[in-house]
Protein backbone atom coordinates (compact mmCIF):
# COMPACT_ATOMS: atom_id res chain seq x y z
CA UNK A 1 0.00 0.00 0.00
CA UNK A 2 1.16 3.20 -0.87
CA UNK A 3 1.62 5.94 2.22
CA UNK A 4 2.81 8.94 3.05
CA UNK A 5 4.33 10.50 6.54
CA UNK A 6 3.05 12.58 8.86
CA UNK A 7 4.86 15.76 7.63
CA UNK A 8 3.19 15.25 4.53
CA UNK A 9 -0.47 14.66 6.16
CA UNK A 10 0.10 18.05 7.84
CA UNK A 11 1.50 20.12 4.90
CA UNK A 12 -2.01 18.52 3.27
CA UNK A 13 -3.48 19.63 6.67
CA UNK A 14 -2.05 23.36 6.33
CA UNK A 15 -2.42 23.83 2.39
CA UNK A 16 -6.01 22.44 2.51
CA UNK A 17 -7.02 24.95 5.07
CA UNK A 18 -5.81 27.72 2.52
CA UNK A 19 -7.92 25.52 -0.63
CA UNK A 20 -11.03 25.73 2.43
CA UNK A 21 -11.10 30.01 2.17
CA UNK A 22 -9.97 30.42 -1.73
CA UNK A 23 -11.81 33.09 -3.56
CA UNK A 24 -9.90 35.11 -5.87
CA UNK A 25 -9.80 38.11 -3.35
CA UNK A 26 -9.00 36.02 -0.61
CA UNK A 27 -6.99 37.61 2.20
CA UNK A 28 -3.56 36.18 3.17
CA UNK A 29 -3.92 33.74 6.20
CA UNK A 30 -1.30 33.54 8.90
CA UNK A 31 0.86 30.49 9.55
CA UNK A 32 -0.37 31.32 13.23
CA UNK A 33 -4.06 31.01 12.53
CA UNK A 34 -3.48 27.40 10.56
CA UNK A 35 -1.70 26.20 13.31
CA UNK A 36 -4.02 27.02 15.55
CA UNK A 37 -6.43 25.82 13.74
CA UNK A 38 -5.41 22.48 12.15
CA UNK A 39 -3.40 22.28 15.59
CA UNK A 40 0.03 22.13 14.90
CA UNK A 41 2.73 24.37 15.93
CA UNK A 42 3.01 27.82 14.30
CA UNK A 43 6.39 27.05 13.33
CA UNK A 44 5.86 24.47 11.82
CA UNK A 45 2.37 25.20 9.96
CA UNK A 46 4.88 28.32 8.79
CA UNK A 47 7.93 26.04 7.50
CA UNK A 48 4.97 23.88 5.96
CA UNK A 49 3.93 26.98 4.00
CA UNK A 50 7.61 28.76 3.26
CA UNK A 51 8.59 25.30 1.48
CA UNK A 52 5.02 25.24 -0.30
CA UNK A 53 5.66 28.84 -1.59
CA UNK A 54 9.37 28.05 -2.74
CA UNK A 55 7.85 25.03 -5.07
CA UNK A 56 4.86 27.36 -6.21
CA UNK A 57 1.92 26.02 -4.41
CA UNK A 58 1.32 29.42 -2.24
CA UNK A 59 1.63 32.57 -2.03
CA UNK A 60 3.62 34.36 0.99
CA UNK A 61 4.00 38.32 1.96
CA UNK A 62 5.33 39.64 4.84
CA UNK A 63 4.75 42.51 7.15
CA UNK A 64 1.15 43.89 8.21
CA UNK A 65 -1.75 41.82 6.54
CA UNK A 66 1.29 38.67 5.17
CA UNK A 67 0.24 35.36 5.36
CA UNK A 68 -0.46 32.98 2.33
CA UNK A 69 -2.75 32.21 -0.42
CA UNK A 70 -2.89 29.43 -2.96
CA UNK A 71 -0.87 30.52 -5.83
CA UNK A 72 -3.31 28.04 -7.94
CA UNK A 73 -7.07 27.74 -8.12
CA UNK A 74 -7.54 24.62 -5.60
CA UNK A 75 -8.93 22.58 -8.79
CA UNK A 76 -5.35 22.96 -10.14
CA UNK A 77 -2.80 21.83 -6.78
CA UNK A 78 -3.07 17.54 -6.69
CA UNK A 79 -2.20 16.03 -3.65
CA UNK A 80 0.77 14.19 -5.36
CA UNK A 81 1.91 17.48 -5.67
CA UNK A 82 2.09 18.32 -2.21
CA UNK A 83 2.24 14.45 -0.81
CA UNK A 84 6.14 14.33 -3.01
CA UNK A 85 7.08 17.94 -1.80
CA UNK A 86 6.93 16.50 1.63
CA UNK A 87 8.24 13.28 1.63
CA UNK A 88 8.74 10.61 -0.71
CA UNK A 89 5.79 8.16 -0.47
CA UNK A 90 6.71 4.87 0.96
CA UNK A 91 5.53 1.11 -0.64
CA UNK A 92 4.24 -1.07 1.78
CA UNK A 93 4.26 -5.12 1.74
CA UNK A 94 1.34 -6.04 2.81
CA UNK A 95 2.17 -10.00 2.31
CA UNK A 96 1.13 -11.73 4.93
CA UNK A 97 3.95 -14.30 4.39
CA UNK A 98 6.88 -12.49 5.17
CA UNK A 99 8.26 -8.94 3.72
CA UNK A 100 10.80 -11.28 1.09
CA UNK A 101 7.58 -13.46 -0.31
CA UNK A 102 6.10 -11.83 -2.93
CA UNK A 103 8.98 -10.90 -5.90
CA UNK A 104 11.03 -14.16 -5.01
CA UNK A 105 9.16 -16.74 -6.81
CA UNK A 106 5.16 -17.11 -7.11
CA UNK A 107 3.50 -14.29 -5.46
CA UNK A 108 0.85 -14.83 -2.63
CA UNK A 109 -2.63 -15.42 -3.33
CA UNK A 110 -3.28 -11.98 -2.01
CA UNK A 111 -0.46 -10.35 -4.54
CA UNK A 112 -2.55 -9.13 -7.33
CA UNK A 113 -5.35 -7.19 -4.72
CA UNK A 114 -2.24 -5.65 -3.26
CA UNK A 115 -1.03 -4.41 -6.50
CA UNK A 116 -4.71 -2.85 -7.44
CA UNK A 117 -4.49 -1.86 -4.28
CA UNK A 118 -1.06 0.30 -4.31
CA UNK A 119 -2.56 1.64 -7.81
CA UNK A 120 -5.72 2.89 -6.41
CA UNK A 121 -3.93 4.74 -3.74
CA UNK A 122 -0.94 6.49 -6.35
CA UNK A 123 -4.42 7.07 -8.44
CA UNK A 124 -6.05 9.10 -5.87
CA UNK A 125 -3.02 11.42 -4.92
CA UNK A 126 -2.53 11.94 -9.05
CA UNK A 127 -6.52 12.19 -9.73
CA UNK A 128 -7.47 14.44 -6.34
CA UNK A 129 -7.34 18.08 -6.28
CA UNK A 130 -7.32 20.56 -3.11
CA UNK A 131 -11.19 21.40 -5.24
CA UNK A 132 -12.86 18.82 -2.74
CA UNK A 133 -12.17 21.70 0.04
CA UNK A 134 -13.64 24.56 -2.16
CA UNK A 135 -16.88 24.97 0.67
CA UNK A 136 -16.06 22.18 2.59
CA UNK A 137 -18.21 21.70 5.71
CA UNK A 138 -14.84 21.13 7.84
CA UNK A 139 -13.33 24.91 7.76
CA UNK A 140 -13.74 25.06 11.46
CA UNK A 141 -12.75 21.81 11.87
CA UNK A 142 -14.90 18.86 13.82
CA UNK A 143 -17.37 20.29 15.92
Amino acid sequence: MLRYGKLARQAVSVISYLAERYHEDAPAISSSEIGRVRKIPAALAAKLLSQASSAGLVLGTTGPGGGYRLAKHPAEIRLVDIVSLFGRSQEESLCPYSLDWCGNGEPCPLHEGFVKLRENARLFLEETTLAVFLNSPQVNGPK
